[in-house]
């Protein structure tokens, strides 16, 4: 038997609402307090793309909310609330679909928003949840960016890369305390990486206007796993597996010197990455134990579309 929304509907209906929200249940939510610099941002997750069919409801679910609220994080904003647009096939069970609704729910609670909203669609072809996340920047001055890296600065990281394949991509932590303590500390680019390491510091290298060389690359132990069964470098995993939705930041260098002595409390995992200067484009290591580094030509990565 399948899915049917009327009944969906009701069973929402008769959850708890958020006081996020003034009510629950019409087409659109009126927040419960103005925002002042709101921070909006929406992501996609794919049965057969982002997620396999046997995995369970919520962890799906709960990597669907943690997305969005990762790039939340990456701006420097407090989550407030997410909208969940969900579509299934009409043979979907209502069992499954209502535990990723309580995942996503669940998700967005953990970290200080909730569920206010959103769309259900029956339609035939993959199961899909796209969450939008609505945050609000608190901080003063101007909200870190992909586009602000400076020469000069250093390139930082809030942990190590590579293998998330064999599950870290279903549990992702979203980084909202680092991501403050950074902002606090000056950070003016900043991103959660999500489609590789190499890729995503390209894009800021483009974005800025800049060159950025790494000298260090912080693999993660699954990575090397990955690497015993792949055939290809630990390194390699590193750079271009993605999906570790740790963040990347740049500071000035005073800044990374008080990072280092405040990691211990505020980022265990924090790595100094390399180095901001002027030019374009991205350089990496050659490999693990040569300090070459050689040119990324864009090869690696998840690009959709390719």
């Amino acid at each position: 038997m399948g899915w049917n929304e009327d009944s969906l509907h009701r069973w929402l209906a008769r959850r708890r609402s958020s006081r996020a929200s003034r009510e629950f249940g019409n087409d659109a939510a009126v927040l419960a307090k103005e925002l002042w610099r709101p921070v909006v941002c929406v992501d996609a997750v794919v049965e057969g793309v982002h997620f396999e069919a046997l995995t369970p409801a919520r962890l799906a679910g709960a990597k669907a909310c943690a997305r969005a609220l990762s790039d939340l994080a990456a701006s420097g904003a407090e989550p407030r609330a997410v909208l969940l647009a969900l579509r299934a096939p009409r043979a979907e069970s209502q069992a499954r679909l209502k535990a990723f609704i309580a995942a996503v729910d669940a998700t967005a609670r953990a970290h200080g928003a909730a569920l206010v909203g959103g769309d259900t669609t029956c339609a035939e072809g993959p199961l899909a949840l796209t969450v939008t996340a609505l945050g609000e920047f608190v901080a003063r001055g101007v909200p870190p960016s992909r586009a602000r890296a400076r020469a000069g600065q250093v390139v930082v990281a809030t942990g190590a890369f590579g293998g998330s394949l064999l599950g870290r991509h279903l549990r992702i932590v979203p980084r909202f305390e680092a991501a403050r303590w950074l902002l606090g500390l000056g950070a003016t680019a900043m991103m959660d990486v999500s489609d590789g390491l190499a890729l995503d510091l390209a894009r800021i290298a483009r974005a800025s206007r800049v060159a950025i060389d790494v000298g260090v690359v912080p693999i993660h132990p699954d990575a090397r796993r990955r690497a015993r069964a792949s055939g290809r470098s630990a390194l390699r995993h590193a750079l271009h597996d993605g999906e570790d939705h740790e963040l990347v930041a740049t500071l000035s260098a005073r800044a990374v010197l008080r990072a280092l002595r405040e990691a211990p409390r505020h980022c265990p995992g924090l790595v100094v990455l390399g180095n901001v200067r002027r030019g374009r484009g991205l350089r990496v290591p050659r490999d693990e134990r040569s300090e070459v580094l050689v040119p990324f030509a864009g090869a690696g990565g998840w690009i959709h579309g390719t």
